[in-house]
């Protein structure tokens, strides 16, 4: 059970971090890392390693973008 809502947080952060790629959008990410940060969280606890797998895709896109944006953008 803890693996699918870690999935069903992971793919709503996925879904938030798309617009957050548009210029000018990426303070988004600021929001999305954490949600993604509780569904690892989720993942973690969980025996299946699936939604885990995904909120770390989701943490390490949202880092990754926040580091070319500078933070902000």
């Amino acid at each position: 059970m803890l693996n699918l809502l870690s999935l069903v947080i992971g793919v709503f952060a996925l879904v938030l971090a798309i617009p957050a790629f548009i210029p000018l959008l990426g303070w988004a990410n600021w929001v999305i890392v954490p949600i993604a940060i509780v569904g690892l969280a989720l993942g973690a606890m969980s025996g299946r390693t699936s939604g885990r797998n995904l909120n770390i895709v989701v943490i390490v896109v949202g880092v990754i973008r926040l580091m070319l944006g500078g933070g902000i953008l």
